[in-house]
């Protein structure tokens, strides 16, 4: 990462003149000379840790559904859900930006796993739909505004309580109805790693946890992937929605849109774990520097530098 520019500047953006390009630019500078003072451990390690401990947890989770205890079975849930939503959404979220590694090979690879495998969805699409939208265009209307997440057609209760159990379910069927509009070989793959995905939690809960019917097994499945599905809402609504929106043609400058189109959330240890620092106390770290690690923005945060 060091040497490598660490914003990803919205499409047709003006460039060198106007005090907020050049406070950007200034901002710009003393970040990247912070990263290339930090050793690996602070650019990358702490959040591949989080994310192998994640890994490593899962076998204890799938073993743990063996068990006839009702506390004991609850655990394995607990750590099958929390698993989950870390690989599923703070590693693609930084996969997707390739936050991960500086080995652009290794961040395909990363992305592809992660995305695909863990998260059933398109790399693709993933990345055109968050980083060229929603970074690019961060709350101007049509384009970034978090438009996907509405559903005026839903009354508050069920779009805030029930809706988010619908995540894991259409997750996949939206990513295969997308694969309608790439080429042939990226849809294969992106269908080969989906199902990969789905049939291997599906077979370890049948053969490592001993549920005995599919139904059950499917049961399993969709408890544990919905496990944070409401926080995982409410944190993607509360981040940009109510707050300043901007048309195509009056958007302000980058450091004015992300000073009033992005929030910082109240820290809470569970969320910070499963999804990340960029996406919930660091946000607006994030927005300003998309290419940093969660515990990179945490560190610029914690020092006050981007404030």
């Amino acid at each position: 990462m060091p040497g490598r520019p660490l914003m990803e500047p919205a499409p047709g953006a003006p460039r060198g003149h106007g005090g907020g390009e050049a406070l950007l630019g200034e901002l710009e500078t003393l970040v990247q000379d912070v990263v290339r003072t930090s050793s690996w451990w602070e650019r990358h390690g702490v959040d591949c840790a989080i994310l192998a401990l994640s890994l490593l947890s899962v076998p204890a989770g799938f073993l743990s559904l063996r068990s006839e205890n009702v506390l004991v079975l609850a655990l394995g849930i607990i750590i099958l859900g929390v698993c989950h939503y870390t690989l599923t959404v703070k590693g693609s979220h930084l996969a997707t930006h390739g936050a991960l590694t500086e080995s652009k090979r290794w961040s395909r690879i990363w992305e592809l796993f992660f995305v695909e495998v863990c998260s059933s969805f398109s790399a693709e699409y993933g990345k055109y739909g968050h980083v060229k939208m929603h970074h690019g265009y961060t709350n101007v209307l049509g384009l970034g505004d978090s438009s996907t997440w509405r559903l005026p057609c839903l009354n508050r209760y069920v779009y805030m309580f029930l809706a988010p159990l619908l995540i894991p379910v259409l997750t996949p069927l939206v990513a295969v109805e997308r694969l309608r509009k790439v080429e042939l070989r990226s849809a294969v793959r992106t269908l080969g790693l989906i199902s990969l995905g789905l049939y291997a939690h599906y077979w370890l809960l049948l053969n490592v946890s001993g549920f005995r019917s599919p139904g059950s097994a499917l049961l399993c499945m969709f408890t544990t992937r919905s496990l944070l599905a409401h926080p995982y809402l409410h944190v993607n609504i509360f981040q940009h929605i109510g707050l300043p929106m901007f048309s195509r043609d009056k958007k302000p400058q980058r450091i004015h849109m992300m000073s009033l189109g992005v929030l910082n959330l109240p820290r809470l240890p569970v969320l910070e774990w499963a999804f990340g620092h960029s996406i919930v106390s660091c946000h607006v770290e994030h927005h300003l520097f998309p290419r940093l690690s969660d515990n990179m923005c945490l560190k610029h945060c914690d020092s006050g530098q981007v404030n």
